[in-house]
């Protein structure tokens, strides 16, 4: 049985991302009725000689108004072999914010090129922000080859063009394919326009993509979220402790530590809202009970005895700064959430801003504004947790909030310290 899908589009303003996406839809025979009679009416009313499924997506007025994706849209859709979850998100540099809060939990990156600009900035962009969150998957489609008469030359050229700037980058697998999205070719079925192209076409390929190993079921990792005391009296004795598993697997008579306290337990039994279960694995949600009577409390972790996290409070980070408000700088204060750990952290340094078009690394600068990347250090008043990001997504990732407004003001990424 196939795994969910949860794929992310990227690309430069008027790629296609969103009539890529209601191409999709509807040559899959995802949308209803009304919604095709919707924007079909709303085509006509705006002068288009053709039915613009670019509506299906872009869902904001703003949106409609200046032909542009704004939003993170996200549209659900399956076939006999799969389900997806789709994140469209932002083509403007001044949405890299809302394009990693899209992409944050992606298996897979769909990024377009227009075949007739060739590879730009915002294309650059786009991959580096993949690589960055970890996203294993990459797909370059060369959008809109009909405008360039199909030629196998251009198409050859950005391969060359975009190939050589991934390869400074840790990319584990890139994939390209010719589209016209607004046609269909190569959308859902092999375009005989391209006889030349001897790959799938985009759905095939979204269809059959393996990525079960993409999953980390090496380092088990369990957050505790909740203590489970019921109150009832044929439960009076039961102690569980529930949580989503991040990474690994769990079985019941498996052993235990639960950190940070170190104590040492063995698993009695898994169970979930169906009811017990043998083993759980990552994003299942579950309460575990021990042999032992431990003191647990939420934000401490089950692991395995000789497989633990990096326990830390001196962090070193690569963080994406959301705030249109205050920059992040030294000597700056919030609350970071890990997992289900809520602690204070101070910044200790701003080590450089990354500029995410060159790869160059600016040394001198001191703070991170709105949507910049920068790597950061910070001290936090308890110890986290956690594993390198691109070893463990779940683990190895956190979130900063202001201390006043509760808003999130930035997303980090956790490196390995340095030994």
């Amino acid at each position: 049985m196939q795994r969910l899908l949860r794929l992310a589009t990227a690309g430069s303003v008027d790629d296609g991302k969103s009539t890529l996406i209601g191409r999709l839809l509807y040559d899959s025979k995802a949308i209803f009725e009304d919604q095709l009679e919707s924007i079909e009416r709303t085509s006509r009313d705006k002068g288009d000689e053709y039915t613009n499924l670019a509506l299906l997506t872009d869902g904001l007025r703003a949106e409609r108004e200046q032909g542009i994706t704004i939003d993170v849209a996200y549209r659900y859709f399956a076939t006999p072999k799969r389900k997806f979850i789709i994140a469209d998100t932002p083509g403007h540099v001044q949405y890299t914010r809302n394009m990693v809060t899209g992409a944050s939990t992606a298996d897979l990156a769909l990024i377009l090129i227009d075949a007739r600009k060739g590879v730009l900035e915002q294309s650059r962009r786009h991959a580096l922000l993949s690589t960055i969150l970890g996203i294993p998957h990459l797909v370059a489609c060369v959008n809109k080859m009909d405008l360039v008469d199909y030629s196998v030359s251009h198409f050859e050229a950005i391969r060359e063009e975009f190939s050589n700037f991934v390869a400074r980058q840790d990319v584990r697998d890139l994939t390209f394919i010719p589209i016209s999205a607004l046609h269909g070719d190569n959308v859902v079925t092999r375009s005989p326009n391209m006889s030349w192209y001897e790959g799938p076409p985009l759905l095939a390929y979204l269809e059959d993509l393996h990525i079960a190993s993409d999953r980390n079921l090496t380092d088990a990792r369990f957050p505790v979220q909740y203590v489970v005391r019921p109150q009832a009296r044929d439960w009076h004795d039961y102690r569980g402790y529930a949580g989503t598993v991040a990474s690994g697997v769990f079985r019941a008579g498996d052993d235990v530590v639960v950190l940070p306290s170190g104590m040492a337990s063995t698993i009695r039994s898994i169970d979930t809202y169906d009811g017990p279960v043998a083993e759980a694995f990552a994003s299942m949600a579950v309460v575990i009970t021990l042999d032992d009577d431990i003191d647990i409390s939420r934000g401490d972790m089950m692991v395995r005895p000789t497989n633990r996290p990096v326990v830390g409070q001196d962090l070193d980070a690569t963080i994406c700064w959301m705030d249109d408000g205050a920059a992040l700088e030294t000597g700056a204060t919030y609350l970071l959430k890990h997992t289900t750990r809520a602690v204070k952290a101070v910044v200790k340094a701003v080590n450089y801003r990354l500029d995410i078009v060159t790869l160059h690394r600016d040394q001198t600068a001191e703070s991170l504004r709105l949507n910049e990347i920068g790597r950061v250090t910070l001290r936090t008043t308890e110890p986290l947790l956690y594993d390198e990001y691109q070893m463990n997504r779940a683990t190895g990732s956190f979130i900063l909030i202001d201390p006043h407004s509760y808003s999130t003001v930035g997303a980090g990424m956790l490196r390995r310290p340095q030994s």
